[in-house]
């Protein structure tokens, strides 16, 4: 086969060539640590882990989709979860309106940073790099340099609480019926409308290879504490930006915008309106990680969300998410989330030194990108 067929090969295949590398690193790390890598508890703690990093990369994946790029998202994580924990602590706010005030505070933050980027025309390099000095110069303001803490038990249970086990299987069986729902449904679309329609072995083998999944899934968290609360909480953001991307107009415009702009406008799309969303829908995610991440650490820290933004970033670039805009997807990002979450857990159980941890992560974003840049430039 020709480095070419390859590269168009990979290209066509990432997501599953990302899989086998999760299951290599996985293999290599449960070697390593005589099977501790892979233990219910461990698993538990690595998705529990992984969460922080994939709500962010849910809404950078727009970002970037739409050709633009935050790099302010691990400050504002840091400064909305410091807010969190100050309106628990020090003014017992209930957590529905701590809730409320923590999310529209990110909205607005968010859509600023998007008026400044669609409106201004200033590159939201520079906007995120402003951002990013400006939200950490307020955090530690507001913080005073100190960590804010204790926070009540009712939000810690966003970061530590465990969905009971009799819900988890209900979840799964909800999530297997759903997508043997939509499975058929989509025969029945493409039918309706002349299309190809796949083998049914050919569904009939992916629903039961999801089937599969979801069981092992449920009953590995089950034989520990349960489903972790944060990863409920990014699946429920898998299924809705999902279908957002896949299954709406504003979706469908994201990927016009980052793939064409000129053209998306002068087909009457406001390309100024979908970037300020998009932007905002960013700020809302970012809230969404310090509220998890205040609630995991169960205290404010002035050094929360340190080079989140990169992590961010690098899940979505493995994930598939190209550079130029205007391809990627939701659940590419997380698997790429998912890698990094994987050799953060893994080195740290080896004991490996923060430098070559900082080494390896770079690394790995500059494949994928080099990858991304190689598979395209050979079609």
């Amino acid at each position: 086969m020709t480095t070419l067929n390859i590269k168009q090969v990979f290209g066509r295949y990432k997501i599953i060539a990302l899989l086998i590398a999760i299951a290599l690193i996985w293999a290599f790390f449960s070697w390593q640590t005589d099977g501790g890598f892979v233990t219910p508890r461990n698993l538990s703690n690595l998705l529990r882990q992984m969460a922080v990093t994939g709500i962010l990369a849910c809404g950078m994946v727009l970002v970037i989709i739409a050709g633009e790029i935050d790099l302010s998202v691990g400050s504002l994580l840091g400064l909305l979860g410091g807010v969190a924990a100050i309106l628990d602590v020090t003014y017992h706010l209930p957590l529905a309106l701590n809730l409320a005030v923590v999310l529209g505070l990110g909205l607005a933050l968010g859509m600023f940073s998007g008026y400044l980027t669609a409106y201004k025309l200033i590159p939201s390099f520079i906007v995120g790099l402003g951002g990013m000095l400006a939200f950490r110069g307020i955090l530690l303001g507001t913080t005073g340099g100190l960590t804010i803490a204790p926070v009540s038990e009712h939000l810690v249970y966003l970061g530590q609480g465990y969905l009971p086990p009799q819900f988890g299987i209900a979840l799964m069986v909800v999530l297997f019926a759903l997508t043997l729902g939509l499975t058929w449904r989509q025969r029945v679309n493409r039918a309706k409308h002349a299309l190809p329609v796949p083998a049914l072995w050919r569904d009939a083998v992916k629903v039961i290879v999801i089937g599969v999944v979801l069981l092992v899934f449920v009953r590995t968290l089950n034989s520990y504490d349960g489903i972790p609360v944060p990863v409920l909480l990014l699946l429920a953001l898998l299924g809705l930006f999902s279908y957002v991307t896949t299954q709406t107009v504003f979706g469908r415009r994201i990927y016009s915008v980052g793939s064409n702009m000129e053209a998306t406008r002068l087909s009457g799309v406001n390309v100024q309106a979908v970037k300020l969303w998009v932007f905002g829908i960013m700020g809302v995610m970012c809230a969404l990680a310090g509220l998890v991440n205040t609630a995991r650490l169960a205290a404010g820290s002035p050094s929360a969300g340190n080079m989140a933004e990169l992590d961010a970033i690098a899940a979505c670039f493995i994930g598939g998410t190209s550079m130029r805009g205007g391809s990627g997807t939701i659940y590419g990002a997380l698997i790429g989330a998912l890698v990094m979450a994987s050799l953060d857990n893994g080195m740290s159980m080896l004991d490996v030194g923060t430098y070559w941890q900082m080494i390896v992560k770079g690394s790995i974003l500059v494949l994928a990108v080099w990858v991304d840049v190689s598979t395209r430039s050979g079609r």
